[in-house]
């Protein structure tokens, strides 16, 4: 990742700077600032009358303050005013000013200190013209030459390091709020690239759920039906008993054995038998456009599935497999989006088939009901003639066949409710949204 503005900054510098590379360039300014306010307090001491080693020490005292100039940079803009009329300074007001200027103190403040630095430079301009014409070393040339020769001089001294430490310091603050930026949109993009991996491991979640559920409500009807046939034909064989008995035991075995192994392999995609990935595995975002599509693959085989009008075949088919069942519709029969009618087709197949494993033999209502703004269905059994009837057939039950119906129907915003009923049965509702 990008660095922030924070791990620019290298640890190991002394005292307040933030890299050494910048205490040298401090120390080597204030060093040449010093010689330069020594030099000129030899003539500071002469205009004063003092000893000239007392203005060569308050020289070097007052132009190494400049190293100071990234603590307390309003300091040493104070004392470059202070010694400017001594005449001395000048770098270090030139520097003090641009420090001043490139730091994050306020305007007013900034403006406040660059305007004193003006006012002190102009008037000793002045003074020192006016002198300087009085000892005749300026030619006369006019009232307005020592006026033109101050401004110039101050400008000179002070506009150039202001107008380029404001530039530097705004520089600055748009190259750290660039890169506060720039990390502020890496994380942004790790987090939309974790959202994208939970959204790809629920889209996986939500295929193996739906494979699951496909395969029982299709493969376990149909193998249950086989395993009620094979136990029917070992009860009513006459032609060659032996024979007969050992196929169809050969058959209701076989339909154990698929059932075990279909349950087994459903277990395995519910808990995400495709392996575990290891913490920080990268997931490719392509994933998510691969669930999107098979989403849409869905719904458009969803058109191709099972409808309403195949319901008298599935009746029908546990008919023939010795089951009492009533088929009943109230309202006008209509059509509905596949995915309602599927639904519809899958709860009631699935309902059946629990009939036939848990309750053979019992007496079976169907009923059907088409409303204004949605479609009703109930299957509803009465309690086995014999207790032990589902004991002969033995079927084996995954618990898998509920959870199914409640995903489809809560899938489509609908209302599924199961249970016992009061006379021994059991009876399973479902209600889904007609659109």
């Amino acid at each position: 990742m990008t660095t922030t503005g924070e791990t620019h900054r290298t640890a190991g510098g002394p005292w307040w700077w933030e890299r050494r590379r910048s205490a040298v360039l401090d120390v080597g300014l204030a060093v040449a600032s010093a010689v330069e306010c020594g030099v000129e307090g030899v003539g500071f001491a002469r205009d004063a009358g003092v000893p000239a080693a007392v203005g060569v020490v308050f020289g070097v005292l007052a132009g190494s303050m400049l190293v100071l100039r990234r603590r307390w940079p309003i300091a040493v803009v104070l004392i470059g005013v202070a010694v400017t009329p001594a005449r001395m300074g000048v770098l270090l007001s030139v520097v003090g000013l641009y420090t001043l200027a490139a730091s994050e103190m306020p305007r007013r403040i900034i403006g406040s200190l660059a305007g004193m630095s003006f006012v002190g430079t102009l008037i000793v301009s002045v003074v020192r013209a006016q002198q300087d014409a009085g000892h005749g070393n300026l030619v006369r040339v006019g009232d307005w030459f020592v006026p033109f020769v101050a401004i110039t001089t101050s400008l000179g001294v002070t506009a150039p390091p202001l107008l380029l430490g404001l530039y530097v310091g705004a520089r600055r603050r748009l190259m750290e709020s660039l890169r506060e930026r720039n990390d502020s949109l890496e994380r942004e993009l790790q987090l939309l690239a974790e959202r994208a991996e939970e959204r790809a491991e629920w889209a996986r979640g939500e295929e193996r759920t739906r494979i699951a559920r496909e395969m029982h409500d299709v493969v376990a009807h149909r193998v249950s039906l086989m395993v009620v046939h094979a136990a029917a034909l070992q009860a009513v064989a006459r032609k060659d008993p032996e024979k007969a008995v050992k196929n169809a035991a050969l058959v209701g075995d076989m339909g154990r054995q698929a059932l075990t192994e279909l349950r087994e392999m459903l277990g395995v995609m519910r808990s995400g038998g495709g392996g575990r990935r290891e913490p920080g595995a990268g997931v490719p975002l392509a994933a998510v456009g691969v669930a999107a599509a098979a989403a849409a693959s869905r719904a458009v085989d969803e058109e191709d599935g099972p409808s309403l009008g195949d319901l008298d075949e599935l009746v029908g088919q546990s008919r023939a497999a010795g089951m009492v069942v009533e088929l009943l519709v109230e309202g006008d029969t209509r059509s509905y989006i596949g995915a309602v009618e599927q639904t519809a087709y899958r709860v009631v197949q699935e309902a059946l088939t629990n009939v036939h494993k848990h309750a053979a033999g019992a007496k079976t209502y169907v009923r059907l009901a088409h409303r204004v703004s949605e479609f009703a269905m109930q299957v509803e059994n009465e309690p086995p003639p014999e207790a032990d009837s589902a004991s002969d057939v033995r079927l084996p039950s995954g618990g898998n066949g509920l959870v199914g119906m409640k995903e489809r129907v809560t899938g489509l915003g609908g209302v599924f409710v199961c249970g016992p009923t009061d006379a021994g049965g059991f009876r399973v509702s479902a209600v889904l949204p007609a659109a």
